[in-house]
Protein backbone atom coordinates (compact mmCIF):
# COMPACT_ATOMS: atom_id res chain seq x y z
CA UNK A 1 0.00 0.00 0.00
CA UNK A 2 1.45 3.13 -0.81
CA UNK A 3 2.22 6.17 1.68
CA UNK A 4 0.21 8.50 -0.67
CA UNK A 5 -3.11 6.18 -0.09
CA UNK A 6 -2.58 4.87 3.21
CA UNK A 7 -3.61 7.58 5.22
CA UNK A 8 -7.28 7.87 2.94
CA UNK A 9 -7.90 4.22 3.62
CA UNK A 10 -7.34 5.12 7.46
CA UNK A 11 -9.44 7.78 7.26
CA UNK A 12 -11.91 5.41 5.78
CA UNK A 13 -11.39 3.20 8.96
CA UNK A 14 -11.70 6.11 11.06
CA UNK A 15 -15.38 7.04 9.85
CA UNK A 16 -16.62 3.68 10.77
CA UNK A 17 -17.12 4.12 14.25
CA UNK A 18 -18.27 7.53 13.53
CA UNK A 19 -21.39 6.98 11.18
CA UNK A 20 -22.30 4.27 13.94
CA UNK A 21 -22.05 6.99 17.12
CA UNK A 22 -23.83 9.29 15.28
CA UNK A 23 -26.53 7.17 13.65
CA UNK A 24 -27.21 5.68 17.18
CA UNK A 25 -28.57 9.22 18.43
CA UNK A 26 -31.29 8.82 16.19
CA UNK A 27 -32.10 5.10 15.21
CA UNK A 28 -34.55 4.46 17.91
CA UNK A 29 -36.74 7.01 16.36
CA UNK A 30 -39.14 4.46 14.31
CA UNK A 31 -38.98 1.56 17.32
CA UNK A 32 -40.85 2.39 20.09
CA UNK A 33 -44.12 0.71 19.58
CA UNK A 34 -42.18 -2.37 18.41
CA UNK A 35 -40.14 -2.40 21.96
CA UNK A 36 -43.17 -1.24 23.92
CA UNK A 37 -45.13 -4.08 22.71
CA UNK A 38 -41.95 -6.49 23.00
CA UNK A 39 -40.45 -5.14 26.64
CA UNK A 40 -43.42 -3.13 28.19
CA UNK A 41 -41.64 -0.23 29.65
CA UNK A 42 -42.70 1.74 32.08
CA UNK A 43 -42.80 5.72 30.80
CA UNK A 44 -39.75 6.09 32.64
CA UNK A 45 -37.74 3.10 31.29
CA UNK A 46 -38.75 4.21 27.93
CA UNK A 47 -37.37 7.85 28.47
CA UNK A 48 -34.13 6.21 29.65
CA UNK A 49 -33.87 3.89 26.78
CA UNK A 50 -33.93 7.14 24.54
CA UNK A 51 -32.03 9.45 26.30
CA UNK A 52 -29.16 7.54 28.63
CA UNK A 53 -27.10 6.99 25.16
CA UNK A 54 -26.63 10.53 24.76
CA UNK A 55 -26.36 11.48 28.60
CA UNK A 56 -23.27 9.14 29.48
CA UNK A 57 -21.77 9.98 25.58
CA UNK A 58 -22.22 13.43 26.61
CA UNK A 59 -20.72 13.13 30.41
CA UNK A 60 -17.44 11.17 29.54
CA UNK A 61 -16.27 12.29 26.32
CA UNK A 62 -13.52 14.71 28.28
CA UNK A 63 -12.40 12.15 30.63
CA UNK A 64 -12.28 9.69 27.73
CA UNK A 65 -10.50 11.75 25.49
CA UNK A 66 -7.72 12.32 28.06
CA UNK A 67 -7.32 8.69 28.65
CA UNK A 68 -6.93 7.89 24.58
CA UNK A 69 -3.95 10.78 25.20
CA UNK A 70 -2.64 8.61 28.31
CA UNK A 71 -2.90 5.03 26.56
CA UNK A 72 -2.87 5.78 22.62
CA UNK A 73 -5.64 6.60 20.48
CA UNK A 74 -5.95 3.76 18.47
CA UNK A 75 -5.47 1.66 21.80
CA UNK A 76 -8.80 3.16 23.19
CA UNK A 77 -10.22 3.22 19.89
CA UNK A 78 -10.36 -0.76 19.50
CA UNK A 79 -11.02 -0.85 23.29
CA UNK A 80 -13.92 1.10 22.45
CA UNK A 81 -15.30 -0.81 19.38
CA UNK A 82 -15.08 -4.06 21.11
CA UNK A 83 -17.53 -2.60 23.96
CA UNK A 84 -19.48 -0.33 21.33
CA UNK A 85 -19.81 -4.43 19.60
CA UNK A 86 -20.59 -6.22 22.75
CA UNK A 87 -22.53 -3.75 23.97
CA UNK A 88 -24.96 -3.81 20.96
CA UNK A 89 -25.41 -7.38 21.34
CA UNK A 90 -26.45 -6.98 24.45
CA UNK A 91 -29.04 -4.41 23.54
CA UNK A 92 -30.31 -6.41 19.96
CA UNK A 93 -30.68 -9.05 22.29
CA UNK A 94 -32.82 -7.36 25.57
CA UNK A 95 -35.28 -9.42 27.06
CA UNK A 96 -36.45 -6.21 29.39
CA UNK A 97 -36.49 -2.52 29.20
CA UNK A 98 -33.87 -2.54 32.18
CA UNK A 99 -31.66 -4.88 30.28
CA UNK A 100 -31.94 -2.63 27.48
CA UNK A 101 -31.57 0.79 29.27
CA UNK A 102 -28.26 -0.55 30.78
CA UNK A 103 -26.75 -1.51 27.36
CA UNK A 104 -28.27 1.49 25.93
CA UNK A 105 -25.60 3.36 29.03
CA UNK A 106 -22.64 1.25 28.02
CA UNK A 107 -23.03 2.31 24.53
CA UNK A 108 -22.56 5.70 25.91
CA UNK A 109 -19.50 4.65 27.47
CA UNK A 110 -18.06 2.99 24.19
CA UNK A 111 -19.53 5.51 22.04
CA UNK A 112 -17.29 8.28 24.58
CA UNK A 113 -14.08 6.58 23.41
CA UNK A 114 -14.60 6.89 20.04
CA UNK A 115 -15.37 10.23 19.40
CA UNK A 116 -12.26 11.72 20.16
CA UNK A 117 -9.92 9.20 19.26
CA UNK A 118 -11.10 9.76 15.73
CA UNK A 119 -10.36 13.46 15.11
CA UNK A 120 -7.19 12.71 17.45
CA UNK A 121 -5.94 10.17 14.87
CA UNK A 122 -6.72 12.11 12.10
CA UNK A 123 -4.20 14.72 13.40
CA UNK A 124 -1.40 11.73 13.27
CA UNK A 125 -2.51 10.85 9.94
CA UNK A 126 -2.24 13.62 7.94
CA UNK A 127 0.76 16.06 8.44
CA UNK A 128 0.00 18.68 6.02
CA UNK A 129 -2.69 21.19 6.87
CA UNK A 130 -4.43 21.07 3.63
CA UNK A 131 -4.83 17.58 3.34
CA UNK A 132 -5.78 17.51 6.91
CA UNK A 133 -8.78 20.29 6.42
CA UNK A 134 -10.27 17.80 4.09
CA UNK A 135 -10.01 14.84 5.75
CA UNK A 136 -11.55 16.61 9.15
CA UNK A 137 -14.62 17.83 6.30
CA UNK A 138 -14.82 14.40 4.95
CA UNK A 139 -15.31 13.52 9.26
CA UNK A 140 -17.68 15.93 9.98
CA UNK A 141 -20.20 15.05 7.27
CA UNK A 142 -20.33 11.37 8.10
CA UNK A 143 -20.85 12.67 11.50
CA UNK A 144 -23.72 14.92 10.82
CA UNK A 145 -25.26 12.32 7.74
CA UNK A 146 -25.31 9.43 10.57
CA UNK A 147 -27.84 11.09 12.36
CA UNK A 148 -29.92 12.14 9.26
CA UNK A 149 -29.42 7.87 8.06
CA UNK A 150 -30.52 6.61 11.64
CA UNK A 151 -34.04 6.97 11.16
CA UNK A 152 -34.32 5.68 7.84
CA UNK A 153 -32.02 2.66 8.50
CA UNK A 154 -34.22 1.93 11.47
CA UNK A 155 -37.30 2.45 9.05
CA UNK A 156 -36.11 0.02 6.80
CA UNK A 157 -34.62 -2.97 9.20
CA UNK A 158 -37.72 -2.66 10.92
CA UNK A 159 -39.85 -3.31 7.56
CA UNK A 160 -38.08 -7.06 7.32
CA UNK A 161 -36.44 -7.68 10.90
CA UNK A 162 -37.33 -7.23 14.58
CA UNK A 163 -36.26 -4.01 16.54
CA UNK A 164 -33.24 -5.42 17.76
CA UNK A 165 -31.84 -5.88 14.26
CA UNK A 166 -31.32 -1.58 14.54
CA UNK A 167 -28.07 -2.89 17.32
CA UNK A 168 -27.22 -5.60 15.74
CA UNK A 169 -26.30 -3.98 12.75
CA UNK A 170 -23.63 -2.48 14.79
CA UNK A 171 -21.62 -5.83 15.37
CA UNK A 172 -20.28 -6.57 11.81
CA UNK A 173 -19.04 -3.08 11.54
CA UNK A 174 -16.87 -2.72 14.81
CA UNK A 175 -15.78 -6.24 14.27
CA UNK A 176 -14.45 -4.57 10.36
CA UNK A 177 -12.78 -2.15 12.19
CA UNK A 178 -10.87 -4.58 14.76
CA UNK A 179 -9.35 -6.05 11.41
CA UNK A 180 -8.96 -2.50 9.91
CA UNK A 181 -7.37 -0.34 12.77
CA UNK A 182 -4.11 -2.41 13.34
CA UNK A 183 -3.33 -2.22 9.29
CA UNK A 184 -4.17 1.67 8.70
CA UNK A 185 -3.98 3.31 12.12
CA UNK A 186 -0.77 4.94 13.78
CA UNK A 187 -0.05 3.06 17.23
CA UNK A 188 2.75 5.37 18.32
CA UNK A 189 0.15 8.53 19.82
CA UNK A 190 0.87 7.36 23.96
CA UNK A 191 1.67 10.38 25.68
CA UNK A 192 4.42 9.16 28.44
CA UNK A 193 3.93 9.69 31.81
CA UNK A 194 0.86 11.21 31.06
CA UNK A 195 -1.92 11.07 34.23
CA UNK A 196 -5.25 10.98 33.88
CA UNK A 197 -6.40 12.71 37.17
CA UNK A 198 -9.44 10.34 38.60
CA UNK A 199 -11.00 13.65 40.74
CA UNK A 200 -10.96 15.64 37.32
CA UNK A 201 -12.59 13.20 35.53
CA UNK A 202 -15.35 12.57 38.46
CA UNK A 203 -16.08 16.30 38.18
CA UNK A 204 -16.50 16.60 34.39
CA UNK A 205 -19.00 13.37 34.45
CA UNK A 206 -20.39 15.71 37.13
CA UNK A 207 -20.62 18.81 35.61
CA UNK A 208 -22.22 18.08 31.87
CA UNK A 209 -24.29 15.20 32.87
CA UNK A 210 -27.12 17.15 35.06
CA UNK A 211 -26.48 20.23 32.58
CA UNK A 212 -27.97 17.82 30.27
CA UNK A 213 -30.57 16.63 31.94
CA UNK A 214 -31.65 19.91 32.92
CA UNK A 215 -32.20 21.51 29.52
CA UNK A 216 -33.46 18.05 28.03
CA UNK A 217 -35.94 17.53 30.51
CA UNK A 218 -37.23 21.63 30.26
CA UNK A 219 -37.27 20.42 26.52
CA UNK A 220 -39.29 17.38 26.99
CA UNK A 221 -41.18 18.40 29.99
CA UNK A 222 -41.53 22.48 29.84
CA UNK A 223 -39.92 24.79 31.93
CA UNK A 224 -39.44 24.21 36.10
CA UNK A 225 -37.92 26.27 38.44
CA UNK A 226 -37.29 22.82 39.79
CA UNK A 227 -34.82 21.68 36.87
CA UNK A 228 -32.37 24.53 38.05
CA UNK A 229 -31.43 22.36 40.73
CA UNK A 230 -29.42 20.46 38.23
CA UNK A 231 -28.39 23.10 35.73
CA UNK A 232 -27.11 24.85 38.64
CA UNK A 233 -25.17 21.88 40.16
CA UNK A 234 -23.59 20.99 36.79
CA UNK A 235 -22.57 24.59 36.15
CA UNK A 236 -21.02 24.75 40.10
CA UNK A 237 -19.31 21.59 39.60
CA UNK A 238 -17.98 23.02 36.15
CA UNK A 239 -16.44 25.94 37.58
CA UNK A 240 -14.75 23.64 40.04
CA UNK A 241 -13.19 21.42 37.28
CA UNK A 242 -12.08 24.23 35.87
CA UNK A 243 -10.30 25.66 38.98
CA UNK A 244 -8.61 22.06 39.44
CA UNK A 245 -7.54 22.45 35.97
CA UNK A 246 -5.55 25.32 36.73
CA UNK A 247 -4.00 23.95 40.19
CA UNK A 248 -2.90 20.41 38.55
CA UNK A 249 1.20 20.11 36.83
CA UNK A 250 -0.95 17.81 34.32
CA UNK A 251 -4.21 18.86 33.75
CA UNK A 252 -6.99 17.07 31.46
CA UNK A 253 -7.86 20.06 29.90
CA UNK A 254 -5.40 22.55 28.92
CA UNK A 255 -7.75 25.29 30.02
CA UNK A 256 -4.68 28.54 29.50
CA UNK A 257 -5.82 27.26 25.64
CA UNK A 258 -9.02 29.64 26.18
CA UNK A 259 -6.60 32.68 26.78
CA UNK A 260 -6.23 32.77 23.04
CA UNK A 261 -9.64 33.80 22.04
CA UNK A 262 -9.56 32.41 18.46
CA UNK A 263 -9.80 28.95 20.44
CA UNK A 264 -12.22 30.33 22.75
CA UNK A 265 -14.41 31.48 19.90
CA UNK A 266 -14.20 28.51 17.82
CA UNK A 267 -15.59 26.19 20.57
CA UNK A 268 -18.63 28.96 21.16
CA UNK A 269 -19.24 28.98 17.72
CA UNK A 270 -19.74 24.99 17.22
CA UNK A 271 -21.82 25.31 20.19
CA UNK A 272 -24.23 27.87 18.50
CA UNK A 273 -24.32 25.96 15.36
CA UNK A 274 -24.86 22.75 16.91
CA UNK A 275 -27.85 25.01 18.88
CA UNK A 276 -29.25 25.71 15.38
CA UNK A 277 -28.81 22.72 13.74
CA UNK A 278 -30.45 20.35 16.21
CA UNK A 279 -32.86 22.63 17.09
CA UNK A 280 -34.28 23.03 13.93
CA UNK A 281 -33.99 19.14 13.03
CA UNK A 282 -36.46 18.64 15.75
CA UNK A 283 -38.75 21.73 14.35
CA UNK A 284 -38.75 20.08 10.86
CA UNK A 285 -39.52 16.37 12.54
CA UNK A 286 -42.35 17.75 14.03
CA UNK A 287 -43.62 20.09 11.10
CA UNK A 288 -43.49 17.46 8.60
CA UNK A 289 -45.48 14.86 10.72
CA UNK A 290 -47.88 16.63 12.86
CA UNK A 291 -48.65 19.82 10.40
CA UNK A 292 -48.09 18.10 6.52
CA UNK A 293 -49.67 14.71 8.14
CA UNK A 294 -46.44 12.45 7.01
CA UNK A 295 -45.72 8.81 8.28
CA UNK A 296 -42.78 8.66 10.20
CA UNK A 297 -40.97 7.20 7.51
CA UNK A 298 -42.24 9.24 4.60
CA UNK A 299 -41.45 12.30 6.82
CA UNK A 300 -38.09 10.60 7.45
CA UNK A 301 -36.82 10.12 3.51
CA UNK A 302 -37.93 14.25 3.37
CA UNK A 303 -35.88 15.23 5.81
CA UNK A 304 -32.98 13.57 4.39
CA UNK A 305 -33.93 15.40 0.89
CA UNK A 306 -31.48 18.10 1.93
CA UNK A 307 -28.52 15.96 3.06
CA UNK A 308 -27.74 16.01 -1.32
CA UNK A 309 -26.95 19.54 -1.01
CA UNK A 310 -25.65 19.11 2.79
CA UNK A 311 -22.88 16.45 1.99
CA UNK A 312 -21.04 18.36 -0.24
CA UNK A 313 -20.59 21.39 1.89
CA UNK A 314 -18.18 20.31 3.86
CA UNK A 315 -15.83 19.34 1.22
CA UNK A 316 -16.63 22.47 -0.41
CA UNK A 317 -15.19 24.34 2.82
CA UNK A 318 -12.10 23.22 3.34
CA UNK A 319 -11.23 23.95 -0.59
CA UNK A 320 -12.39 27.48 -0.11
CA UNK A 321 -10.83 27.85 3.21
CA UNK A 322 -7.42 26.66 1.37
CA UNK A 323 -8.26 30.08 -1.02
CA UNK A 324 -10.08 32.28 0.90
CA UNK A 325 -9.07 31.25 4.54
CA UNK A 326 -11.18 29.95 7.67
CA UNK A 327 -12.53 33.52 8.54
CA UNK A 328 -14.20 34.02 5.60
CA UNK A 329 -15.79 30.56 5.61
CA UNK A 330 -16.81 30.46 8.66
CA UNK A 331 -18.66 33.88 8.62
CA UNK A 332 -20.14 33.15 5.11
CA UNK A 333 -20.96 29.83 6.37
CA UNK A 334 -23.29 31.36 9.47
CA UNK A 335 -24.62 33.62 6.41
CA UNK A 336 -25.62 30.82 4.62
CA UNK A 337 -27.77 29.35 7.71
CA UNK A 338 -28.96 32.36 8.64
CA UNK A 339 -30.59 32.96 5.56
CA UNK A 340 -31.91 29.16 5.19
CA UNK A 341 -33.87 30.05 8.44
CA UNK A 342 -35.14 33.56 6.94
CA UNK A 343 -36.50 31.20 4.17
CA UNK A 344 -38.47 28.92 6.93
CA UNK A 345 -39.62 32.40 9.01
CA UNK A 346 -40.75 34.24 5.58
CA UNK A 347 -42.13 31.22 3.62
CA UNK A 348 -43.42 28.24 5.82
CA UNK A 349 -46.97 27.99 5.63
CA UNK A 350 -49.19 25.10 7.16
CA UNK A 351 -49.24 23.18 3.46
CA UNK A 352 -45.45 24.22 2.33
CA UNK A 353 -42.99 21.60 1.95
CA UNK A 354 -40.39 23.47 -0.28
CA UNK A 355 -39.55 25.77 1.47
CA UNK A 356 -38.96 24.14 5.08
CA UNK A 357 -36.75 21.55 2.86
CA UNK A 358 -35.24 24.52 1.12
CA UNK A 359 -34.23 26.27 4.62
CA UNK A 360 -33.34 23.14 6.82
CA UNK A 361 -30.75 22.60 3.48
CA UNK A 362 -29.06 25.93 3.94
CA UNK A 363 -29.34 26.02 7.79
CA UNK A 364 -27.21 22.43 7.41
CA UNK A 365 -24.72 23.02 4.66
CA UNK A 366 -24.26 26.15 7.04
CA UNK A 367 -23.38 24.68 9.79
CA UNK A 368 -21.14 21.64 8.14
CA UNK A 369 -19.20 24.39 6.76
CA UNK A 370 -18.47 26.18 9.93
CA UNK A 371 -18.29 23.30 12.31
CA UNK A 372 -15.56 21.62 9.64
CA UNK A 373 -13.39 24.65 9.86
CA UNK A 374 -14.23 25.04 13.83
CA UNK A 375 -13.18 21.09 14.10
CA UNK A 376 -9.99 21.39 11.86
CA UNK A 377 -9.19 24.62 14.01
CA UNK A 378 -9.21 23.45 17.13
CA UNK A 379 -7.29 20.13 16.87
CA UNK A 380 -4.53 21.81 14.57
CA UNK A 381 -3.71 23.91 17.77
CA UNK A 382 -4.27 21.44 20.28
CA UNK A 383 -1.19 20.85 22.38
CA UNK A 384 0.95 18.20 21.86
CA UNK A 385 -0.21 15.19 23.47
CA UNK A 386 -3.67 16.43 24.53
CA UNK A 387 -5.52 16.28 21.05
CA UNK A 388 -7.93 13.51 22.69
CA UNK A 389 -8.77 15.43 25.04
CA UNK A 390 -8.90 19.45 23.13
CA UNK A 391 -11.54 16.86 20.66
CA UNK A 392 -13.60 15.69 23.34
CA UNK A 393 -14.01 19.46 24.47
CA UNK A 394 -15.19 20.31 20.84
CA UNK A 395 -17.41 17.63 21.13
CA UNK A 396 -18.99 18.07 24.30
CA UNK A 397 -19.89 21.45 23.50
CA UNK A 398 -21.62 19.73 20.23
CA UNK A 399 -23.73 18.12 22.98
CA UNK A 400 -24.53 21.12 24.75
CA UNK A 401 -25.54 23.19 22.03
CA UNK A 402 -27.87 20.31 20.74
CA UNK A 403 -29.48 20.27 23.61
CA UNK A 404 -30.10 24.08 23.99
CA UNK A 405 -31.24 24.45 20.62
CA UNK A 406 -33.83 21.83 21.11
CA UNK A 407 -34.86 23.33 24.68
CA UNK A 408 -34.81 26.78 23.73
CA UNK A 409 -36.23 27.18 20.22
CA UNK A 410 -38.98 24.17 21.43
CA UNK A 411 -39.78 26.83 24.48
CA UNK A 412 -39.99 29.83 21.65
CA UNK A 413 -42.64 27.32 19.71
CA UNK A 414 -44.13 26.34 22.58
CA UNK A 415 -44.78 29.95 24.09
CA UNK A 416 -45.89 31.22 20.41
CA UNK A 417 -48.04 28.66 20.13
CA UNK A 418 -49.97 28.25 23.48
CA UNK A 419 -50.41 33.07 22.85
CA UNK A 420 -51.75 32.09 19.03
CA UNK A 421 -54.46 29.05 20.09
CA UNK A 422 -57.54 30.01 20.87
CA UNK A 423 -58.06 29.62 24.49
CA UNK A 424 -61.92 28.40 23.60
CA UNK A 425 -60.48 25.07 21.95
CA UNK A 426 -59.48 21.97 24.10
CA UNK A 427 -55.79 21.02 24.53
CA UNK A 428 -53.91 23.93 23.86
CA UNK A 429 -52.17 23.51 27.06
CA UNK A 430 -49.88 20.41 25.93
CA UNK A 431 -48.53 21.70 22.33
CA UNK A 432 -49.26 20.66 18.82
CA UNK A 433 -49.28 16.63 20.24
CA UNK A 434 -51.75 17.32 23.06
CA UNK A 435 -54.35 19.24 20.74
CA UNK A 436 -53.95 16.78 17.72
CA UNK A 437 -54.51 13.73 20.53
CA UNK A 438 -57.70 16.11 21.83
CA UNK A 439 -59.01 16.06 18.69
CA UNK A 440 -59.56 12.63 17.98
CA UNK A 441 -61.80 12.54 21.20
CA UNK A 442 -64.13 15.52 19.47
CA UNK A 443 -67.28 15.58 17.11
CA UNK A 444 -66.13 15.93 13.49
CA UNK A 445 -66.53 19.56 13.18
CA UNK A 446 -65.04 20.65 16.20
CA UNK A 447 -62.46 18.15 15.72
CA UNK A 448 -61.33 20.00 12.57
CA UNK A 449 -61.32 23.59 13.93
CA UNK A 450 -58.82 22.27 16.53
CA UNK A 451 -56.12 20.17 14.38
CA UNK A 452 -56.39 23.72 11.68
CA UNK A 453 -55.63 25.93 14.71
CA UNK A 454 -52.98 23.58 16.36
CA UNK A 455 -51.04 23.72 12.78
CA UNK A 456 -51.56 27.37 12.09
CA UNK A 457 -50.63 27.73 15.71
CA UNK A 458 -47.55 25.68 15.55
CA UNK A 459 -46.54 26.67 12.17
CA UNK A 460 -46.49 30.49 14.12
CA UNK A 461 -44.38 29.17 16.48
CA UNK A 462 -41.87 27.84 13.86
CA UNK A 463 -41.49 30.57 11.94
CA UNK A 464 -41.03 33.03 15.03
CA UNK A 465 -38.37 30.90 16.67
CA UNK A 466 -36.99 30.56 12.88
CA UNK A 467 -36.23 34.42 12.59
CA UNK A 468 -34.78 33.94 15.97
CA UNK A 469 -32.20 32.02 15.12
CA UNK A 470 -31.65 33.76 11.94
CA UNK A 471 -30.85 36.34 14.16
CA UNK A 472 -28.45 34.59 16.57
CA UNK A 473 -26.74 32.93 13.51
CA UNK A 474 -26.13 36.78 11.95
CA UNK A 475 -24.89 37.99 15.01
CA UNK A 476 -22.28 35.16 15.88
CA UNK A 477 -20.98 35.88 12.38
CA UNK A 478 -20.35 39.38 13.14
CA UNK A 479 -18.43 38.46 16.53
CA UNK A 480 -16.68 34.98 14.29
CA UNK A 481 -15.14 38.12 12.08
CA UNK A 482 -14.14 40.45 14.76
CA UNK A 483 -12.78 37.40 17.41
CA UNK A 484 -11.27 35.29 14.89
CA UNK A 485 -9.52 38.22 12.46
CA UNK A 486 -6.32 37.16 12.87
CA UNK A 487 -4.70 36.51 9.22
CA UNK A 488 -5.05 33.29 8.49
CA UNK A 489 -1.41 33.17 7.67
CA UNK A 490 -0.94 33.45 10.93
CA UNK A 491 -2.78 30.67 12.39
CA UNK A 492 -1.31 28.59 9.58
CA UNK A 493 1.65 29.44 11.01
CA UNK A 494 0.79 29.12 14.34
CA UNK A 495 -0.51 25.05 13.83
CA UNK A 496 2.73 23.94 11.83
CA UNK A 497 4.49 25.25 14.98
CA UNK A 498 1.90 23.20 16.85
CA UNK A 499 2.52 19.98 14.61
CA UNK A 500 5.94 20.29 14.52
CA UNK A 501 6.66 20.75 18.56
CA UNK A 502 5.26 17.32 18.43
Amino acid sequence: MSRTLAPHWGLAALCLPMLLVSMDVSILFFTVPDIAADLKPSPAQQLWIFDVYGFVLAGLLVPMGALADRIGHRRLLMIGATGFGAASALAGLSTSASMLVVARALLGVAGATLMPSTLALIRDLFDDEDARRKAVAVWNAVLTGGVALGPILSGVLLEHFWWGSVFLINVPVMLALLVAAPLLLPANTAVAGRSVDLLSAALALGAVLPLIYGIKTIASDGWSAVLLVPIVAGLILGVVFVRRQRSLADPMIDVTLFRDRRFGASIMVNLLCMFALLGNSVAMTQYLQSVLGYAPLKAALWSIAPSLVVGAAAPLAAVAAGRFGRVPVMVAGLAVSASGFAVIGGLTGVDTLIPILVGAGLVASGVVAVTTMVADHVIGVAPAGRAGATSALLETSSELGGALGIALLGSVINAVFRAVYPGDLPGGDDGLAGALAAARNLPADTGTRVIDAARHAFTDGVTTSAWCAAALLLLTAVITGWALRTPASQTSSRESDSATSE
